[in-house]
């Protein structure tokens, strides 16, 4: 489970502990002693084990076999099969301090004055840049926007996260920082994006065109499947079956979760999941906001506000489906999703969450009045507006009402943009065997489809060991 603890301010989750409950394992036949057969897969047990160099630095992960069962079949033949199972790298949650401590924010924040929220007047602050004079920095409408919203949320994170970390602390879950043995804090050394999904998106723009009626979804059948770039950007991918599948694309491979499906494509190549047949029940969005820090880094391809508002969501949307959309702490984007960015849709706002981000140890990764960054994020839910009769039906059914101003904690991953699981928290709030969409999503999970440019991005092998081998 990933639910450590439920209290009434929320979740304290654990993020690693959900992607390796799902089974990463492979299972693969061989019919060595059967005359009379011949293996129906064109990919090998050696071709699992792959000559590439991770981006770690050191080889990739290789096949290891941790248990090997021979089953006798009825035409005297025997098969081989043959399993292995992998977990997420656990050093990717080993966040042991913050990323700025309290020291340093404090000395930042010494030179502070006073400002008055309720009159709007700008307030200044005295910053030094390097060698040069102190220079006053008057804050603008947005900056004077987020300290005031903070201001009415402060105490909701404050004492909310304080009652989970202590629950984690006295369970085991967290642990005092001196507690932690020596050797495994340190710099993490993070693997490099060792195949451009994004690009590979756009590179699909140009293969040949499908006709829209052949567009059927692609089961995956076979131990290891190498899938053609036309196959990615014209079907659904599905992984039917109760282990994991590994798919080979342009020379990387990935671990495909079991029950699992997802459509790799951009905003111009959704037709396929518009064309799949169903409607969701619950739509969980992360749009890749524009932003400052974005555009510097060149991480990821933006959409503007008005690109994310064309989002086909009513089309996908079942009836009284919850949708629930991650927002940055950039107030002109909270006040879009609520005013502006629902109403289109059809969806009426129904509660804020907030994910608060800690350390092993139970510190914010950030100090909760940093000027620059927050340790938490917003997320808003809404459910779709329905005609009076059916939303009556609905009431019978018996799912509860989605609480107001609740918090998941939990320690981030070192991936950016790798968020937690909400599976488990939103379950409650859905009906029994409701369908489940991820929108802009980097990863897959089991009994989800998932759709974005990037949606593979952390199923890479690189990010995953096979269990009997140590870190690469």
């Amino acid at each position: 489970m990933s639910v450590v603890h439920h209290l009434p301010p929320g979740w304290l989750l654990d993020h690693l502990s959900f992607i390796n409950k799902v089974n990463y394992q492979l299972c693969q036949h061989q019919e060595p002693f059967c005359s009379k057969n011949k293996p129906t897969s064109s990919v090998y047990l050696d071709s699992l084990q792959p000559d590439l160099v991770s981006p770690f630095g050191t080889p990739a992960p290789c096949f290891a076999p941790d248990s090997t069962t021979v089953l006798d079949k009825e035409d005297g033949g025997s098969c081989e099969v043959i399993t292995q199972k992998y977990v997420f790298r656990s050093e990717l949650f080993n966040v042991t301090k913050p990323y700025i401590t309290p020291a340093v924010h404090k000395k930042d924040q010494q030179s502070k004055k006073d400002e008055n929220l309720v009159t709007g007047e700008k307030q200044e602050v005295s910053v030094s840049v390097g060698k040069k004079r102190k220079r006053c920095v008057a804050f603008n409408r947005g900056e004077l926007d987020a300290m005031e919203y903070h201001t009415k949320i402060r105490e909701l994170i404050l004492d909310g996260s304080s009652q989970l970390i202590q629950e984690g602390l006295r369970s085991g879950f967290l642990f005092p920082l001196v507690e932690k043995h020596d050797g495994i804090s340190g710099r993490i050394t993070l693997p490099l994006d060792a195949c451009n999904l994004s690009e590979l998106c756009e590179m699909a723009k140009h293969l040949p065109s499908v006709n829209d009626l052949e567009l059927q979804t692609l089961q995956l059948m076979g131990d290891d499947v190498s899938v053609t770039e036309l196959d990615l950007s014209s079907r659904i991918i599905e992984n039917n079956s109760s282990f994991s599948k590994m798919i080979t694309l342009m020379g990387q491979r990935y671990l495909l979760p079991p029950k699992s499906s997802f459509l790799l494509s951009d905003i111009s190549c959704m037709q396929p999941l518009l064309n799949c047949g169903k409607t969701f029940d619950v739509i969980v969005i992360d749009p890749p906001w524009e932003n400052k820090s974005v555009k510097r880094s060149n991480r990821y391809n933006s959409l503007s506000p008005q690109q994310i508002k064309r989002m086909p969501v009513p089309k996908l949307a079942a009836p009284d489906c919850l949708v629930v959309t991650w927002v940055t702490n950039r107030q002109k984007h909270l006040c879009f999703v609520k005013e502006e960015l629902y109403p289109s849709w059809s969806v009426e706002v129904i509660a804020e969450w907030y994910w608060v981000k800690i350390t092993n140890s139970g510190e914010f990764v950030f100090p909760l009045d940093s000027l620059h960054k927050k340790p938490y994020e917003c997320l808003v839910l809404g459910r779709v507006k329905e005609k009076t009769a059916l939303a009556l039906r609905n009431e019978a059914v018996g799912t509860p009402p989605v609480p107001d101003q609740r918090l998941i904690v939990s320690v981030p991953c070192a991936l950016h943009s790798h968020k937690p699981p909400l599976a488990e928290v939103l379950k409650d709030y859905i009906k029994p065997g409701g369908q489940c969409l991820e929108l802009f999503a980097r990863n897959l999970q089991p009994g989800w489809m998932s759709w974005g440019n990037e949606v593979l991005k952390f199923q890479h092998m690189d990010y995953f060991i096979a269990l009997g081998s140590g870190p690469d």
